[in-house]
């Protein structure tokens, strides 16, 4: 009898074992499964994002052909200035050479696009980056892109602080001539977030690293003074 007893009892731990590796295997198979099916709908996820995200965006009159910035000028030398409104260099930059810039687009030496990126989002509480980004599209569609873009340079709000308000970029604009109701409108309902977007992400993808960048005819202008500026644009129209 006890001999019976220890076969069945042999018996059932080689079942209990065996059963054991039956529910293992099952469970790294659906596991693998699982993972197999988030990354299949991560990546129909990504796509359809990026697709909306090409598509999507609505661009200001006065934008370039690929509608990565506003141009002015029509000379036979590109000037690309990317640069962002929460920039303290950016600033500098303006008050240094952004006479030089239209000064050479006035002369018809260059045409000049500015490409105003969001790259410094994460040192404000409120994406303000962003928020002016897309406030200067609202100004380009009133005609006073420039007039605004300066305007929200001499009224730079510090890194790390929540930025102006939207009333407050609503008022910068009425302070250079723009219609308070059409302004106020397309700054309140964000229609030119998505052209922010298309704007910084082109500008990611063209290597630009840091703002201000200034490129002339695709060529980094390593120190833009405004001597630097008028150089190069001369070199590159010979």
């Amino acid at each position: 009898m006890s001999s019976r007893k220890g076969q069945r009892d042999a018996a059932r731990v080689v079942r209990e074992q065996l059963a054991r590796e039956r529910r293992r295997r099952r469970t790294i198979w659906v596991s693998a499964a699982a993972v197999v099916v988030l990354i299949i709908a991560g990546v129909i996820g990504w796509a359809v994002w990026s697709n909306q995200r090409s598509d999507s965006f609505t661009t200001p009159p006065g934008a370039n052909a690929e509608g990565t910035g506003i141009v002015t000028g029509g000379g036979p030398v590109t000037v690309d200035v990317y640069e962002d409104f929460l920039c303290p260099a950016c600033k500098q930059f303006e008050q240094a050479s952004g006479s030089t810039l239209e000064q050479l687009a006035a002369e018809n030496k260059a045409k000049v696009v500015y490409h105003p990126v969001a790259y410094l989002n994460r040192f404000s509480t409120t994406d303000y980056s962003t928020r002016s980004s897309a406030a200067s599209g609202c100004a380009a569609a009133g005609g006073k892109y420039h007039e605004y873009a300066k305007a929200l340079f001499a009224q730079q709000p510090p890194e790390g602080s929540a930025g102006l308000t939207d009333d407050k970029l609503i008022d910068i604009g009425t302070s250079v001539g723009l219609d308070r109701g059409s302004f106020g409108s397309c700054v309140k309902d964000g229609t030119y977030k998505s052209w922010t977007e298309h704007v910084t992400e082109d500008a990611s993808q063209s290597n630009v690293t840091g703002t201000p960048t200034v490129k002339v005819n695709g060529q980094p202008v390593e120190n833009p003074t405004p001597d630097a500026l008028t150089a190069a644009v001369a070199a590159a129209g010979k």
